[in-house]
């Protein structure tokens, strides 16, 4: 059975643990067709052993649910044809052309007319230029495009990606997100780990993992506005040194400098405007502002680290 009409994947108290630590607890999640979910959390959360457990590479020790319609405990191997999953490190061939990487991608799937699948994956992704580069030889950018086709060779129901823009520039990884959404426009879902909060911006919903546990869950706007943060916002030209003395203050947890911007959040009112009013020599212009998504995730790897 595959996934039709009902949600690519539906979760419900997944358990994981190695040896005595538990690394998912509970956890508790349903993706639709069509949708680019983001996860988020700190390292060690349990982004990517759920993403593991999901695509069939992990066995979880309690829990039931779905991924793309089969049994998440009985029918991994099922799963994991159904599934194209992207780890952070470029897994292919180094010594093998683009071209020939894909070529045993075909292989691997016993994909019909396999060369001609090949020509049609490498246009699909924009390869056409570097298909007879051999992947050792490709930028940061190039490598992440490349592992991207040999994941959806197979035309997978969900597409699994894990921290995949890491460490390439900001061109490449717009380039990859809009290949990504072009691909979810025909149907394809995805779930995304991710560091980066201009792609979680671009996610249709994000998921918080802390401690093994989604804590939110929404869209960016709808967590930035839950969160409960008090933000300020204050111009002018001595925001480094407003930036250090706040830094300093009570109740301020964070102050980020942007340019000519001082960007102050934390969770009491009272105390983040008394700590302004102590900046005051500094001569910024301030004003409240809507928190960042940036915010909410600062303040919650916060918490994540205090429970810890």
């Amino acid at each position: 059975m595959t996934a039709v009409g009902g949600p690519v994947i539906a979760v419900t108290g997944l358990y994981k643990s190695f040896g005595k630590r538990a690394v998912v607890q509970g956890l508790e999640l349903q993706v639709g067709r069509g949708e680019i979910c983001g996860f988020l959390g700190a390292n060690g959360s349990g982004k990517t052993t759920t993403i593991r457990m999901l695509c069939g590479l992990l066995v979880p020790d309690a829990g039931s649910g779905t991924c793309v319609g089969l049994d998440v405990i009985r029918e991994t191997p099922a799963i994991r044809r159904q599934v194209g999953y992207m780890t952070q490190k470029f897994s292919l061939y180094e010594d093998l052309t683009v071209f020939e990487n894909l070529d045993l991608i075909a292989g691997i799937y016993s994909m019909p007319n396999r060369k001609a699948a090949v020509r049609d994956i490498v246009e699909r992704m924009g390869l056409a230029d570097r298909e007879h580069q051999l992947a050792g030889q490709l930028s940061g950018g190039w490598k992440q495009r490349v592992a991207l086709a040999a994941c959806v060779f197979h035309r997978p129901q969900l597409l699994l990606l894990d921290e995949p823009t890491a460490g390439v520039d900001a061109k490449a990884r717009r380039d990859f997100w809009d290949l990504i959404h072009d691909m979810a426009a025909d149907g394809l879902t995805v779930l995304v780990s991710t560091h980066y909060m201009d792609e979680a911006e671009r996610c249709t919903r994000i998921v918080y993992l802390s401690q093994g546990r989604i804590v939110v869950h929404g869209t960016a706007d709808e967590v930035a506005r839950r969160s409960g943060l008090v933000t300020f916002e204050g111009t002018g030209q001595n925001v480094d040194v407003a930036a250090k003395l706040l830094r300093r203050m009570p109740g301020v947890e964070s102050a980020a400098v942007f340019g000519h911007v001082l960007h102050v959040a934390g969770m009491d009112r009272v105390k983040i405007e008394q700590a302004i009013l102590g900046a005051k020599n500094a001569g910024l212009a301030w004003r409240e502002v809507e928190p960042r998504l940036e915010d909410v995730f600062i303040h919650m790897l916060g918490e994540s680290e205090a429970a810890a």
